[in-house]
C-alpha cells in the first residue's frame, strides 16, 4: 500500500509538472483566471475533480 501511495503521489507531481514546463505561459495564464473565480466555483472545481478521481479509483483501482 505505502509504495503504491507514493507511486501515485509521483505520478501526479510529474503530471502537475507537465503544463508549466511545457508551456508556461498558458500556465501562467490559466492560473490569472482561476484567481478572478469566485470561492464557490473554486469549490465546485475541487469538488468535480475529487469525484472524477473517486470515480476513476473505483472503475480501474
Amino acid at each position: 500500500m505505502k509504495s503504491s501511495l507514493l507511486t501515485a503521489f509521483a505520478l501526479m507531481l510529474v503530471l502537475e509538472g507537465l503544463l508549466p514546463f511545457v508551456a508556461p505561459a498558458a500556465w501562467r495564464e490559466t492560473f490569472r483566471r482561476v484567481i478572478q473565480l469566485a470561492d464557490g466555483q473554486i469549490r465546485f472545481i475541487g469538488l468535480a475533480s475529487m469525484l472524477l478521481g473517486l470515480g476513476l479509483l473505483f472503475l480501474f483501482g
